[in-house]
């Protein structure tokens, strides 16, 4: 069993990961029911005279033993997974409220602001930042620091229109050329403050409002 723990609405969702695992171990007590009920109606039928061959019973009872240890091994590892995905979750724990940096250009707008870092691999001649909404239009544009290395970008949701925007989820496009007219080579990270955790998939999720961070991607913490 696993759930999906978010503390911005306080509440813990179960999800079905161990449907697949129940449903093995059903069929496999099924087939025990059954093949008990088949055995203990043939030893009572069985003609006196001429019982049971006791080859025939003994392959019988090593059935009966096989379909006891799939019980066994179904059993076992439904606890594994429950106690693995229980681990998993308790792990991504820590993260909530801290402020991570991660690998990746979307990320949520929080207390009306929105985050991100770019790295230059040379330096440029011009570069443009984008800001784009969940539909993939550009709500606001700059220009930013030319130079090589890594940069800092913080957006106070105001649009190039006038508006001011305080919520959703944001990506930030990158666009730089050097003198030559030749594209640099560009990476971004988002930064946010993590309010949830999903392991709902097998592996930890981190929830940055709406946006999801796998932990593998995830660069620094702080507080």
């Amino acid at each position: 069993m696993t759930s999906a723990i978010n503390t911005t609405s306080g509440t813990s969702s179960t999800s079905t990961s161990s449907t697949s695992s129940a449903t093995a171990a059903a069929s496999a007590s099924a087939s025990y029911t059954t093949f008990m009920a088949l055995l203990t109606t043939q030893l009572k039928n069985q003609d006196p005279m001429n019982p049971t061959n006791t080859d025939t019973f003994t392959s019988e009872m090593i059935q009966l033993s096989g379909v006891e240890q799939e019980l066994a091994i179904n059993s076992t590892l439904g606890t594994i997974s429950t106690n693995l995905n229980t681990l998993t979750t308790s792990n991504g724990l820590g993260y909530i409220g801290k402020t991570v940096t991660a690998s990746g250009d979307t990320t949520a707008m929080q207390s009306g602001t929105a985050k991100w870092t770019y790295t230059l691999d040379s330096a440029a001649n011009d570069v443009k930042l984008s800001v784009k909404d969940s539909n993939g239009d550009t709500v606001y544009s700059t220009t930013g620091d030319a130079t090589s290395g890594t940069h800092s970008f913080s957006w106070n949701g105001s649009t190039t229109s006038g508006s001011t925007l305080s919520s959703g989820d944001y990506t930030l496009a990158v666009t730089a050329t050097d003198s030559t007219g030749a594209a640099v080579t560009t990476s971004t990270d988002l930064i946010g403050v993590v309010t949830g955790v999903d392991s709902s998939s097998g592996t930890t999720v981190l929830q940055i409002g709406d946006v999801d961070v796998a932990v593998s991607k995830v660069s620094t913490i702080g507080s």
